[in-house]
């Protein structure tokens, strides 16, 4: 691969974070995709317009590269969606969205969940993230505003199973008014099971 010159006729020379970058952005496709058995570094690095000998140098194997990819994504997969435990039904229902709208986010995560079990949830961010939640249900609980039936550390992945299972289980929705039901229906589920009597 040649560097472009400049109007000068300097070589010029993309930056390593610039390189480093555009594999991350490649290979968190390629990942979400076809997971870490089925992911190609070839395909990868085609996508990204580097060499695999650069992917190799960065990440030190595909494994490393599988690993850095979902460490890159991590906080924008859990707190992009705001979190608001006096308006759970709502945060499920913009987690749907975000679903919807993040499907190779969220299929990655999946995958991360499948290859590394229990590694996703020992990641420092999702460690913060997941404690940051619980603290907030834990106080709506003492309010009564949201029922203490259930362990907030078991409230949280009920949710995220709630909001993004139809998604990654079936087909998209194809038309908007069956994205609205799914939302409305999904909004009933959550207020229902965190409810006074959930």
């Amino acid at each position: 691969m040649t560097s472009p010159t400049t109007a000068h006729g300097r070589r010029t020379t993309r930056s390593a974070a610039d390189t480093r970058a555009r594999i991350l952005a490649a290979a968190t496709a390629e990942f979400a995709e076809r997971g870490l058995a089925g992911g190609r570094v070839d395909r990868i690095a085609a996508a990204a317009d580097a060499n695999k000998e650069r992917i190799y140098a960065y990440f030190g194997s595909k494994e490393g590269l599988f690993d850095e990819a979902v460490r890159a994504i991590i906080g924008e997969l859990l707190d992009l969606v705001p979190f608001d435990a006096l308006d759970l039904p709502g945060y499920a229902v913009r987690l749907y969205d975000f679903a919807l709208t993040h499907p190779n986010l969220v299929r990655l995560g999946l995958w991360y969940s499948l290859e590394r079990p229990s590694s996703l949830e020992d990641l420092p961010q999702a460690k913060a993230s997941t404690a940051r939640k619980v603290e907030s249900l834990v106080a709506a609980q003492r309010a009564g505003a949201v029922s203490d039936s259930i362990d907030p550390h078991r409230l949280i992945p009920l949710l995220l199973g709630m909001s993004q299972g139809s998604i990654l289980l079936g087909p998209t929705p194809a038309d908007a008014d069956e994205v609205t039901a799914r939302r409305e229906a999904l909004r009933v589920a959550v207020a229902r099971l965190i409810g006074p009597d959930g």
